[in-house]
């Protein structure tokens, strides 16, 4: 079992940068792979990136690749999602999620999930 706690959501304008956290506590967290996923309001849950759990591979949704960095501090159980160059259309609950499968991007492939924080992006 673990437990995930999301934090540093927020209002912020169209072109700035906002830095998620998620802590991760109980069971190893070197033992996963990662996932930060966002919903708007009336769509889809969808993936937006994903770390392998040792860190040394990433991939990105396409409407975020090369806008948003996701990284992991295994120091500190905690995965990171840099958001730059941030628009209006990235307005979501921001979650993050702990799974076994190597390359996840589907729901159903995450086993553990956080409650979500809020970024608002104005233009």
């Amino acid at each position: 079992q673990v437990q995930l706690v999301e934090s540093g959501g927020g209002l912020v304008q169209a072109g700035g940068s906002l830095r998620l956290s998620c802590a991760a506590s109980g069971r190893t967290f070197t033992s996963y792979n990662w996932g930060w996923f966002r919903q708007a309001p009336g769509k889809e849950r969808e993936f937006v990136a994903g770390i392998h759990r040792s860190g040394g591979g990433t991939y990105y949704a396409d409407s975020v690749k090369g806008r948003f960095t996701i990284s992991r501090d295994n120091a500190k159980n905690t995965v990171l999602l840099q958001m730059n160059s941030v628009k209006p259309e990235d307005t979501a609950v921001y979650y993050c999620a702990a799974g076994w499968i190597v390359g996840a991007s589907a729901r159903s492939e995450f086993a553990y999930w956080g409650q979500g924080t809020q970024v608002t992006v104005s233009s």
